[in-house]
């Protein structure tokens, strides 16, 4: 019976946390209407894990009290003295929880949910102090007013779940403005081209390193006779919100992407999270079942991209491998969605034409994948040295290769005024060998590079950055007068943390030598004969559409976040082409 009285105690902290958790759901997500079933699944959800987790521990520390103490506690089957302080820890670890994510989600949730998630916060940790009060004065007078201090303690605890929800609010409703369309411009007779090369976890320290070395020379020449910002990415540092966020102009408040994924605590939910809670163990939500998780497709968008801006104005535009481009949309120009690669394999091919534009775009792209898919590429990526040889993240690595060659065909069939492909082999093979990259680096916290594994290791991220040099220098040698080159990075890569260490360890993952988790910077590399070299102020992600558009003489919209970085440019460009604005480009 003592055993059981202690299940119940127990039984209570692990409603309280699962409680805690689906009310920083919530506030993270405040599309789901607060009276909802959607809310009622992720509360289940949330206490078949969390709940079910807590109980057990908690359980579990009760008897291990007992046993190491020597006493036997004799709790009610509700505790004042155990729940104040299992209820005083719950509290603490969720305020801490709820500032370290508010800490890290406040730039893609807008300034009123920003808002009361810290006011959210600031309640659970007042709640918690005071419940840590509560278990003291329990401990240190007994007994007495123990029903004003079991009242108390149900007071704090409701407040501490009903005021951070009461001031969340039932839910936000996505209306959809209705701005003026932009209007019409004629065709431009010659139009500069610019060619947009975006990379997946490129850094700029490490292009330094390796020029300095004598290494990569077309990213020297950009070094030495072109433009450097730094640009500060975002978090979460996922692809699909980076270059949602590169592709409109806005945050993702505004671009509606912040996340690369779409989560429901029941498939037959409407209401969708795009944001899980971090420091709360959500991984073990989607690999125990609780919940599902879908990838972000183009209809999470909610703004206009730059290539349908530039349609507005009768530009044209090759986009090739941009996040959330699946569906593929008609535009001037084409389009190879990001998950092009996913229906290549296929032997019919049924999904070819909803991820490309126009279908002659969709016949050639699947030509170039026809002709790369299956052979070897061993300049660059050798199975026999790779820690990870075989798996299916090094495997993502190879596909670059073929939305290189189908870029290459279809600028000979298509004449356009902007192009852009997007590499994602860098952050791939820097997961496995960013720790092996340096000489007497760190593979992780707990250890060094052995000599051995760098000479083993040490040269597959180099091999993967040469190749990528040898790109640009093949487009550097296309660009005519007035051309613009810009290489873009959405965000770097940096060691792995300790923490991380220890929780691949502890759930047996890969052990990971680069991470971008902590939201290391991109950066923007230009080259042209407009370019004023410089290496110049940090910049953000979003600036890169406001700077394309202002270089092909197309009005900025007032409403997105980014600038047009006019700085980049000589004084000769910028004089002749003075910055123009409109109110919006959506419609």
């Amino acid at each position: 019976m003592r055993l059981i009285r202690m299940f119940t105690n127990a039984a209570l902290v692990g409603l309280l946390g699962a409680a805690y958790v689906t009310a920083l759901v919530l506030q993270l997500n405040p599309q789901i209407p607060l009276v909802s079933a959607a809310a009622l699944h992720w509360y289940v959800a949330a206490l078949s894990v969390h709940g079910l987790l807590l109980t057990v521990g908690v359980w579990l520390a009760l008897v291990v009290r007992d046993a190491f103490t020597g006493t036997q506690l004799k709790p009610a089957w509700l505790s004042v003295r155990v729940l104040a302080w299992t209820s005083a820890a719950t509290a603490g670890a969720a305020a801490s929880s709820s500032w370290a994510n508010w800490r890290g989600f406040r730039w893609v949730l807008d300034d009123a949910a920003a808002g009361r998630l810290q006011t959210g916060a600031t309640v659970i940790t007042v709640c918690a102090i005071v419940l840590l009060l509560i278990a003291v004065a329990r401990f240190s007078f007994g007994r007495r007013g123990r029903p004003f201090t079991g009242a108390l303690l149900s007071l704090v605890l409701t407040v501490s779940i009903v005021v951070p929800l009461g001031v969340r609010g039932i839910g936000e409703v996505q209306v959809p403005t209705v701005p003026p369309a932009a209007p019409a411009m004629p065709p431009t007779l010659v139009a500069p081209a610019v060619h947009l090369i975006l990379l997946d976890g490129a850094s700029l320290i490490f292009v330094k390193h390796r020029v300095a070395a004598g290494q990569l020379p077309n990213f020297g020449r950009i070094l030495d006779s072109g433009a450097i910002v730094p640009l500060a990415t975002l978090r979460p540092t996922q692809p699909e919100p980076v270059w949602a966020a590169a592709a409109t102009g806005k945050y993702p408040p505004k671009s509606g992407v912040r996340s690369s994924s779409i989560y429901r605590a029941r498939q037959s939910d409407a209401d969708s999270a795009d944001l899980l809670p971090d420091y709360m163990f959500s991984q073990a939500l989607i690999d125990l079942g609780a919940i599902s998780r879908e990838d972000a497709l183009a209809s999470a968008l909610r703004a206009r991209t730059l290539w349908d801006i530039l349609s507005d104005f009768h530009l044209s535009a090759g986009i090739v491998r941009w996040p959330l481009t699946s569906p593929a949309r008609a535009t001037r120009g084409f389009v190879i969605s990001d998950r092009f690669e996913q229906t290549s394999s296929s032997p019919l091919r049924l999904s070819d034409s909803t991820n490309g534009a126009p279908t002659t775009a969709a016949e050639l792209a699947r030509e170039a994948f026809d002709e790369t898919q299956f052979t070897p590429w061993p300049d660059v990526l050798a199975d026999d040295t790779a820690p990870t040889a075989g798996s299916p993240m090094i495997a993502r690595a190879r596909w670059d290769r073929s939305y290189n060659r189908a870029l290459a065909k279809l600028n000979d069939q298509f004449a356009v005024d902007l192009t852009a492909i997007r590499y994602t082999g860098i952050d791939v093979l820097s997961r496995p060998y960013f720790g092996y990259s340096e000489p007497g680096r760190l593979v992780s916290p707990i250890r060094n590079v052995s000599p051995e594994e760098q000479r083993k290791f040490g040269g597959a991220l180099d091999a993967y950055y040469r190749w990528i040099d040898a790109e640009i220098g093949e487009t550097m040698a296309k660009l005519r007068p007035g051309d613009l080159l810009l290489v873009v990075s959405g965000f770097g890569q940096d060691a792995v943390s300790l923490p991380r260490v220890i929780a691949n360890r502890i759930l047996r993952l890969p052990d990971d030598t680069g991470s971008h988790e902590n939201a290391p910077d991109g950066f923007l590399l230009a080259f042209g004969s407009n370019v004023a070299p410089a290496e110049y102020h940090r910049g953000a992600v979003v600036d890169i559409a406001p700077t394309v558009l202002y270089y092909m003489g197309v009005p900025i919209g007032r409403d997105m976040d980014g600038f047009a970085r006019s700085d980049i440019f000589q004084r000769t460009f910028t004089l002749g082409r003075p910055m123009t604005f409109i109110g919006s480009h959506e419609r």
